[in-house]
C-alpha cells in the first residue's frame, strides 16, 4: 500500500488540493484578483499533476496492447480530460468562443508544437527517422475534412439555422470516426503501425496482468472525477483573477489545450529520442484528430441541449494558420521519413501561433 501511495504522489497532491480548495472557495474568490489568480494557476499545477497520471496509466495500458491500440488509449484519455475541463467552463457561462479557441489552440499544440519538438529533437539524434506515411495521410485529409466542416463552413451558416447545421455536424463527426475507428482497429489497422526491431524492456506492469490493468483503469477513472472537480473551482478563480488583466482572450483556452496536452508531449519526446516516430506521428495527429472529431459533436449536443450556440467558426488568422499548418504537415509527412528540418517548420509555425496569442489575434 505505501508503495501506491508513493507511485501515485502526483494524484494524491491532486485529491488534497481538490479537497482543500472546494471549502476554500469563497475565499480565494473574495480576496480580490491577485489571489484567485494565483489560487488559479496552482489549481491548472494540481489539474497537471492528476493528468499526467491519467496519462501515466493509459500508457501502461497502451503498452499491453500496443499500437495502434495503444495510442488510441492515450489520445482518447487526453481528449477525456480536454472535454470533461471544457463542458465545466462552458457551464460556468465562460466565452462563447472557449470551444473553438480551445480546439485551435490544442491542433496546434499537437502538430506544431508535440510533432515539431520530437521531430527536431529526434531528427538532431537519429537523422531520418521512419514511420508508416499511410498513416499521415489518414490522419491529415481527416483532421482537414472534420475542421472544415466543424470550423470554417459555420461562418457562413445562417444564425436562424445554427441548431441545424450542429445536429448534422454532430452526426457528420459521428460517421467520421466510426469509420476512422474501423479502419484503426480493424483490417486496416497496418496504417497506423510500423515494425520496428524489437528490443528488451522492462514491463512495467509486469507480474498480475489482470490487477494490475484493473488498478490502472481504476486510477485513471478516479484521476479524470477529480480533474473534473478541480476544473470547477479553478474555471471560476481564473476567469475571476484574468478579469480586467489584459490578458489575451485565447489564453485560457490555451492552458485547457495545454492541460491536456502536457503528457502527450513527454510520452511523444520519449518516443523520438528513441528512434520510434510512428508512435509520435500517431500521438500528435491522432490526438489532433481525437480532439476535433470527439469534441465537437459533445460540445455540439451541449449547446442544443442549453439552446446556447457556441462560436464555432474560426477568425480569420485561425484558419489561416490552420491550413498552412496542415499543408506543411501534408508535404512533411509524405515520404515516410521525419527529419529535423522538418521539425523546425513546425516547430516555427508553433512559435507563430504564441506570438499571435500574445498580440490577441
Amino acid at each position: 500500500m505505501l508503495k501506491l501511495l508513493t507511485q501515485e504522489k502526483l494524484l494524491l497532491l491532486a485529491v488534497v488540493t481538490a479537497l482543500l480548495a472546494w471549502p476554500l472557495e469563497p475565499l480565494l474568490l473574495g480576496h480580490g484578483h491577485g489571489v484567485a489568480l494565483l489560487a488559479g494557476f496552482a489549481l491548472v499545477g494540481a489539474i497537471v499533476c492528476a493528468s499526467m497520471r491519467v496519462a501515466q496509466h493509459a500508457e501502461l495500458l497502451a503498452e499491453k496492447v500496443g499500437d495502434p491500440y495503444g495510442t488510441m488509449i492515450l489520445t482518447l484519455s487526453a481528449v477525456l480530460v480536454e472535454v470533461v475541463i471544457l463542458a465545466i467552463m462552458m457551464s460556468n457561462e465562460a466565452s462563447p468562443t472557449l470551444v473553438r479557441d480551445t480546439i485551435y489552440s490544442a491542433v496546434m499544440l499537437d502538430i506544431n508544437g508535440i510533432l515539431g519538438l520530437a521531430a527536431l529533437m529526434g531528427g538532431l539524434k537519429h537523422g531520418e527517422q521512419s514511420y508508416n506515411d499511410d498513416s499521415a495521410r489518414t490522419y491529415s485529409v481527416m483532421i482537414m475534412t472534420a475542421m472544415g466542416v466543424s470550423m470554417v463552413v459555420p461562418e457562413f451558416i445562417p444564425e436562424a439555422q445554427w441548431h441545424l447545421y450542429s445536429a448534422f455536424t454532430i452526426g457528420a463527426m459521428v460517421v467520421l470516426y466510426t469509420l476512422f475507428l474501423r479502419m484503426q482497429v480493424g483490417p486496416h489497422s497496418y496504417f497506423f503501425s510500423y515494425s520496428y526491431p524489437q528490443k528488451k524492456r522492462r514491463d512495467p506492469v509486469a507480474g498480475t496482468p489482470g490487477g494490475h490493468k484493473a488498478r490502472s483503469i481504476a486510477i485513471l477513472i478516479s484521476g479524470v472525477v477529480v480533474i473534473g472537480l478541480l476544473a470547477e473551482v479553478m474555471s471560476k478563480t481564473l476567469d475571476y483573477g484574468l478579469e480586467g488583466s489584459g490578458a489575451p482572450p485565447v489564453l485560457t483556452a490555451i492552458v485547457v489545450a495545454a492541460i491536456s496536452a502536457a503528457p502527450e508531449i513527454l510520452t511523444a519526446l520519449r518516443a523520438a529520442l528513441a528512434n520510434r516516430m510512428q508512435s509520435v506521428v500517431n500521438i500528435a495527429l491522432g490526438a489532433s484528430l481525437s480532439t476535433v472529431i470527439l469534441t465537437v459533436p459533445l460540445m455540439e449536443a451541449m449547446a442544443l441541449y442549453t439552446g446556447q450556440p457556441f462560436q464555432m467558426a474560426m477568425t480569420p488568422v485561425q484558419t489561416v494558420m490552420i491550413f498552412i499548418t496542415l499543408i506543411v504537415s501534408a508535404i512533411n509527412l509524405n515520404d515516410g521519413e521525419t527529419n529535423a528540418i522538418e521539425g523546425m517548420t513546425h516547430f516555427v509555425l508553433f512559435a507563430t501561433f504564441i506570438m499571435l496569442a500574445l498580440l490577441g489575434l
